[in-house]
């Protein structure tokens, strides 16, 4: 068992990890939301897709604060979903909400570590950063849910809430219109603080290619040097 764990870990701190953790995020962030849309029970496709997405980023770090927190932040939420999916009254679905949050910040931050490490270029490294903007999306989406879950006003249009992890679609897609600035106009920020987090994504949207492409480029030469 310890032999196939420390293959694991060595594989997802690898730069070939990014393609298998891109396919991951594209069929989450894509196809997911046409497929909760079009089928009652597809949510715990949903759910467990988060799982392994956590469970990998557990995996990803190479230091070790990282993986103990990463790993604290899946245990807490396999609990709050198994206290959601039982027989409990209290689901803590807010609470769990903020868990993911959380587990995917310490997962884009981990896979930001991992971009830049050695300052070495090569096309998993491009994967890499398209990973990362993929999933501060998915930050955004769960952010906007929050709002939602707090005040009840996060997106303002024509558009109906159908409670849980059925509304992923309608945040995800929001995000990415967010971060894309793309600005469609059928459904709008519905309150500040929704406001502000759009805005925020734009400008993350707009900065971070130009940034990261800097980065990649500035790196290419001084690796060619050494």
């Amino acid at each position: 068992m310890n032999g196939i764990l420390q293959k694991s870990k060595r594989y997802w701190e690898s730069d070939a990890s990014f393609i298998t953790l891109l396919g991951m995020l594209l069929f989450t962030v894509f196809f997911l939301p046409i497929l909760i849309d079009h089928r009652e029970n597809s949510t715990y496709f949903l759910n467990t897709m988060f799982i392994m997405l956590f469970v990998i980023g557990m995996f990803s770090a190479r230091e070790k604060k990282f993986f103990i927190i990463a790993a604290i932040l899946v245990v807490i939420h396999m609990i709050l979903r198994m206290i959601r999916f039982s027989d409990n009254p209290h689901e803590f679905y807010f609470e769990e909400r903020v868990v993911i949050l959380l587990n995917l910040l310490v997962f884009t931050v981990i896979n930001f570590r991992l971009l830049f490490r050695d300052e070495e270029v090569n096309r998993f490294r491009v994967i890499g950063a398209i990973n990362v903007y993929l999933l501060v999306a998915m930050m955004g989406s769960f952010g906007f849910e929050l709002i939602q879950l707090s005040n009840g006003n996060a997106i303002a249009g024509d558009l109906i809430f159908e409670g849980q992890d059925r509304d992923f679609g309608k945040f995800i897609y929001f995000s990415l219109v967010c971060v894309t600035t793309v600005g469609f106009g059928d459904i709008l920020p519905g309150s500040t603080s929704a406001k502000m987090l759009s805005v925020f994504l734009s400008t993350f949207g707009i900065l971070y290619p130009a940034v990261v492409i800097a980065k990649l480029v500035s790196s290419a030469p001084s690796r060619e040097k050494k």
